[in-house]
C-alpha cells in the first residue's frame, strides 16, 4: 500500500515550457485558417498558370524557330547558286557560247523562287548599303582606309546575312571603313608594339 501512496515524479521541466509555449500562442480561429488555406489556394493556382504561360512560349518557340538549323543550312544553296551564275558569267569559254544568256536566266529565276520561299518563311535579308557598323547583326572582316565616310560605315558586303524573323540567322560578312592613318601614327604605332 505504501507504494499507491507515493507521488508520481513532477513533469519535467522541458515539458512545461513547452506547454507554456503552447498556452501562450493565440490559437487559430476558423477565419484564420480559412484565410490562411485560402493564400495557399491562390499562390498554387498563380504557379499553375505561369506555368501554363511557360509551356505556351516553349511551344510557340519550338515552332517558330524549330527549322532555324534547317533554314541556316540553306542559306549555302542560295550562296553558292549565286557565286555558280558569277563564275558562269566570268568565264571566258562560256561567254561565247551563244545559249549562256538563256542558262542565266534560268539561274536567275531559281534564285528568285528560293528568295521567295525565304520570305514566306520570315528569312529576310540584312540591308548593309548606306548602314553603319552593328555587331549585333554585322560581322567586320576587313578595314579599308577611307576618309569619304564616317568611321564604322559599311562598304562592301562580302557576304549576305539573314534574320528569321527577330533572330539572326546568320550575320552579314562585311568591309567597314576607318580613317586613313598618317605615317606619323603608324611609326608610333611600331614603335608603342616594340
Amino acid at each position: 500500500m505504501g507504494e499507491n501512496n507515493q507521488k508520481k515524479p513532477d513533469v519535467s521541466k522541458e515539458e512545461n515550457k513547452e506547454q507554456d509555449k503552447k498556452a501562450k500562442e493565440p490559437v487559430k480561429t476558423a477565419e484564420e485558417k480559412l484565410a490562411e488555406s485560402e493564400d495557399k489556394l491562390l499562390r498554387s493556382l498563380a504557379e499553375l498558370e505561369n506555368q501554363r504561360r511557360r509551356f505556351e512560349k516553349e511551344i510557340k518557340d519550338a515552332f517558330e524557330f524549330g527549322s532555324f538549323n534547317f533554314a541556316k543550312e540553306t542559306l549555302a544553296i542560295l550562296d553558292n547558286l549565286q557565286r555558280a551564275k558569277i563564275a558562269i558569267k566570268n568565264d571566258e569559254v562560256l561567254k561565247e557560247n551563244k545559249d549562256l544568256e538563256k542558262f542565266i536566266d534560268n539561274l536567275t529565276i531559281i534564285e528568285k523562287d528560293l528568295i521567295s520561299i525565304f520570305e514566306k518563311n520570315r528569312i529576310k535579308k540584312i540591308d548593309t548599303k548606306n548602314q553603319k557598323f552593328d555587331p549585333n547583326f554585322h560581322q567586320a572582316m576587313s578595314e579599308i582606309e577611307d576618309d569619304k565616310v564616317d568611321t564604322g560605315s559599311i562598304l562592301h558586303e562580302i557576304q549576305p546575312g539573314y534574320m528569321l524573323g527577330e533572330r539572326l540567322l546568320r550575320p552579314a560578312l562585311v568591309a567597314v571603313s576607318k580613317k586613313k592613318s598618317s605615317k606619323n601614327d603608324e611609326i608610333k604605332e611600331k614603335k608603342d608594339e616594340k
